[in-house]
């Protein structure tokens, strides 16, 4: 049966995971997706993500979803398809991500409004937890973390293109920022896609509270 996809005794199986990792969302917003061969599973949109149990999980086929969505399985609820369905298939199918997160972190926004133009940019720092597009070999200390910023739209699918854009004109970033939105972030797998969502939000808050005291994000080889 269809609910048999999210009913496992494994703690490493998707329907499993999800839910402890909706620790990393707040209230309603946000989602995460794995991807596990054929299959994707995602969060609910619009639900309190802290309170998600593995039955609220919906399951897709790998390849798709096209204009008529297919679900391998629906939650018996009432519970909507995620709005980021389209952004994570972009991870998906321009990454080869195995996992993507997207938040609606305050420092991320914060970064979006305090960053001019459409490219956030730091460097030295303890960057290694980021991958070189998010599924390659780790960044270093003497590299310069980018990360493309597109528009806001006022529906999440309608920013699918100029995310996808982003990510082909920045082949190396391993998240896309959305102004006054959030961001996404992917990886190979769940635990790089957290541990990268964890490590760009610890640069994000110290950006923040860098641009505030005046001291520059990016240093030059002469500095």
């Amino acid at each position: 049966t269809a609910d048999e996809l999210v009913t496992s005794d494994d703690p490493l199986h998707p329907a499993n995971l999800i839910p402890e990792l909706c620790d990393l969302l707040a209230g309603t917003g946000g989602g995460i997706t794995i991807r596990v061969g054929d299959k994707v599973y995602i969060t609910p949109s619009g639900a309190q993500k802290e309170r998600i149990l593995l039955s609220h999980i919906f399951v897709l086929p790998f390849p798709s979803p096209g204009g008529d969505r297919v679900f391998l399985r629906r939650p018996s609820l009432n519970l909507k398809g995620s709005a980021c369905t389209l952004l994570f298939w972009n991870a998906f199918y321009l990454r080869g991500a195995g996992s993507c997160i997207h938040t609606h972190s305050k420092n991320a926004v914060m970064v979006t409004l305090l960053t001019p133009g459409n490219m956030f940019r730091i460097s030295h720092w303890m960057i290694k937890g980021v991958r070189i597009a998010g599924m390659k070999g780790a960044l270093s200390y003497l590299d310069t973390l980018e990360v493309p910023i597109i528009e806001n739209t006022p529906n999440e699918e309608d920013f699918k293109d100029s995310m996808a854009e982003a990510m082909n004109r920045y082949p190396d970033s391993a998240a896309v920022l959305v102004r006054r939105h959030g961001i996404y972030v992917w990886g190979s797998d769940w635990e790089k896609a957290k541990t990268q969502t964890e490590c760009l939000d610890y640069l994000f808050e110290i950006a923040i509270k860098m641009k505030g005291l005046g001291l520059p994000l990016v240093l030059e080889e002469s500095e």
